[in-house]
């Protein structure tokens, strides 16, 4: 349980820093004048070396023990983390944001460590509570906004990187090794991608790349919207993205709880359904049109008040951390015996789905003008979940419902 507890502590302080971009970003664009996809880049450059590193920190882990890996990982963002405060250039800000990335592998390492310290019939809701420091997204949307307005942006990092110090020294004493979870581990990462030969792979990763990325992308990018679409202050804006954010991580753990209960496919299925059905809606623009009648012009304006926006976003967040889950066990019921190389894999495509959507929906801002279009985007890679979904499971539909009556006429 201490292990458990501080794992998930670090975990969440982690994730936390790894967003960081999603407030401290707004300053940073106005100083430097950023265009849409300038901060598109910003905010996603940490999620883009946090996913890449999270193939290798796995293997090592099995080699060392996710106890050292995770404490030197968490040593190693401080001082990068302390240098944002007196990098001047945007190019300062997105090679000192690769460094903070770091702080978005230590999922690969923690889920494997919690993992170890469990019985098999545990081990899925210790997962799923160690996966619920996700929320430390919502974490830096109540805390750095207050920062900022108190003290400016500089001040931000040097208490991030404060925090990170504390947590790596109190999840070093709250913590434990145990040299029977260690395992030499020969995998290689050219070997865990031959694994992407298997098409069912290269489904899961759209998937998790939709429920996960798209988290990632949407938590990066929500307060800013809030602060250019609604006009809110910085504050009540990040406050309004935690809405997204906190469900999106906490409820990783009830993903997992109904995903065991009615199944992936089923779970999974509705998860994009829903997520299709509201990212149609707020994907809406704000429009203005005149309507011709008989009595005259008539103005009318169409579009999605901040009340319904949140509330939508709120939906799309439960359902993302519902999906997270059932993902990943569609994994662990069809690779069981390689689930660590598939998860390594599918968690690299969902981590580089969180840096290639922010980046987009800020060059679709500039081409087309329209914020919104960042909704559109998620709407098209739902409709495509939502279509290999539907043709790669009917076979095995049809097999269920030609078998079903023969079994009671037997």
């Amino acid at each position: 349980m201490s292990v458990l507890v501080s794992s998930t502590f670090a975990f969440t302080i982690c994730f936390a820093i790894w967003m960081m971009f999603a407030v401290l970003g707004i300053p940073i664009k106005a100083k430097l004048g950023l265009n849409e996809t300038q901060f598109g880049l910003l905010a996603a450059t940490p999620v883009l070396t946090g996913s890449l590193i999270r193939v290798p920190l796995g293997i090592w882990t099995d080699k060392y023990g996710g106890r050292i890996v995770l404490f030197l990982l968490m040593l190693s963002t401080v001082v990068p983390i302390w240098m944002i405060s007196h990098a001047t250039e945007f190019w300062h800000f997105l090679v000192l944001g690769l460094f903070v990335g770091l702080a978005g592998g230590s999922f690969s390492v923690g889920t494997p460590y919690v993992a170890r310290w469990f019985q098999p019939q545990r081990r899925g809701l210790a997962m799923g509570v160690f996966g619920a420091g996700n929320s430390g997204s919502a974490l830096t949307k109540f805390v750095a906004p207050a920062i900022i307005a108190a003290f400016g942006w500089e001040m931000l990092p040097k208490v991030y990187a404060v925090a990170m110090l504390v947590t790596a020294l109190l999840f070093w004493v709250f913590s434990y090794s145990d040299k029977s979870h260690t395992v030499p581990s020969s995998v290689s990462f050219a070997e865990q991608l031959k694994v992407l030969k298997d098409p069912r792979v290269w489904r899961y990763s759209q998937y998790y790349s939709v429920v996960f990325g798209g988290y990632v992308a949407l938590a990066l990018w929500m307060t800013k919207y809030y602060v250019s679409e609604y006009g809110f202050d910085m504050k009540l804006a990040a406050l309004l993205a935690a809405c997204f954010s906190l469900p999106g991580g906490v409820l990783r753990a009830l993903g997992g709880w109904i995903s065991d209960k009615y199944g992936a496919y089923k779970v999974t299925w509705w998860v994009m359904w829903v997520c299709w059905v509201a990212f149609f809606l707020l994907s809406y623009p704000q429009t203005s049109m005149v309507v011709k009648t008989v009595k005259g012009d008539m103005t009318m304006h169409i579009g999605v008040t901040p009340v319904m926006f949140t509330v939508l976003l709120f939906v799309v967040g439960v359902a993302m951390a519902v999906g997270k889950a059932s993902v990943f066990k569609f994994i662990s019921d069809d690779f069981s015996h390689n689930i660590g190389a598939v998860s390594g894999v599918v968690g690299l495509a969902g981590g580089l789905g969180g840096f290639i959507l922010p980046i987009m929906f800020g060059a679709l801002v500039d081409i087309t003008g329209v914020r919104s279009s960042a909704f559109m985007l998620l709407y098209g890679t739902v409709c495509v979940s939502l279509v290999w979904m539907h043709y790669s499971f009917k076979p095995g539909r049809k097999a269920a419902a030609t078998a079903a009556p023969l079994a009671k006429a037997a």
